[in-house]
């Protein structure tokens, strides 16, 4: 879940880079179809035509289309009506959704060291994102609704995952999700592809393209989905506040923008957040263990 974090913190810079020769929609729909093809060779060869469980197929149609087209949608829409640090900011509550809504579902059992933690690193997420100035208004309140569907839809898939009949390996999983999802943002896409100058785009927008695509879609995406079925949504979702830590240093260090030292303090909330909500449910696993021995 380190390099998860690692590899989407990045995406931020990485992706950015490349929107003056890409705009967001085609560029969201180029890399998707180059994962879903991907993954389809990477699951015909690992896995071959493996049979599925019964009812698994249609699960993981519907979290891929949630996790993947509405999520992406929601977010790619909403960012372009408001800030990105309301987007950020609205973003950072993922690690709490997930935890009320595995809770409220007695998927999880969320313990009081868990909730202490995600309530730290949810704290040092908004530290490091509130001193590049945070504003809700009119102006932007669509965007935000937007983001907070979002939200939802990448909490409903993350808590979705743990439905997943046991059988299905996480490659498959990530595979027919993906797969599942691309449709959707291929069409949404599909008009600026076709207007798109293809002899415009440089060496730099394609490497944005191949880095989102095979490093922050199929590896992050698959490491989540396993990390979801080793420990849970919650103590996985809560890793997400380390995401904007690594993205401010991902833009001093490719866009040259200085962090602020309040974002230091924000650093510490979120280590010590992750690492509390990370060994929270210890307890729970070592009994479960032990019932299962």
């Amino acid at each position: 879940m380190l390099l998860v974090c690692l590899i989407w913190g990045m995406n931020f810079s990485v992706t950015k880079s490349a929107f003056d020769q890409l705009a967001p929609l085609p560029f969201t729909a180029i890399r998707f179809a180059i994962s879903s093809l991907l993954l389809w060779l990477i699951i015909r060869v690992a896995e071959g035509r493996t049979p599925l469980p019964s009812g698994a197929l249609l699960r993981l149609v519907v979290l891929g289309m949630v996790g993947n087209t509405l999520y992406q949608l929601a977010f790619m829409l909403g960012l372009a009506r408001t800030t990105a640090t309301n987007s950020a900011l609205i973003l950072s509550t993922v690690p709490t959704v997930v935890a009320v809504l595995a809770g409220a579902l007695r998927l999880e059992r969320v313990t009081p060291r868990m909730w202490s933690g995600i309530a730290l690193g949810t704290m040092g997420v908004v530290l490091v994102i509130a001193t590049r100035g945070v504003g809700f208004d009119r102006a932007t309140f669509s965007g935000d609704l937007l983001t907070i569907a979002a939200v939802l839809c990448w909490a409903g898939y993350t808590i979705g995952l743990r439905r997943v009949p046991e059988g299905v390996s996480p490659l498959r999983v990530t595979a027919i999700t993906t797969i599942a999802g691309t449709p959707g943002l291929v069409l949404a896409g599909l008009p600026g592809v076709l207007r798109l100058d293809w002899g415009a785009v440089g060496l730099n927008a394609w490497l944005a393209v191949a880095y989102s695509s095979v490093l922050s879609l199929v590896l992050a995406y698959l490491l989540w989905n396993r990390s979801v079925k080793a420990i849970g949504g919650a103590r996985t979702a809560i890793y997400m506040c380390l995401t904007p830590l690594v993205a401010v240093f991902g833009a001093w260090l490719l866009l040259g923008e200085r962090p602020h030292a309040l974002q230091g303090v924000g650093a510490v909330f979120i280590i010590v957040g992750v690492l509390l909500t990370r060994t929270g449910g210890g307890e729970d696993k070592k009994r479960e263990r032990e019932r299962n021995a």
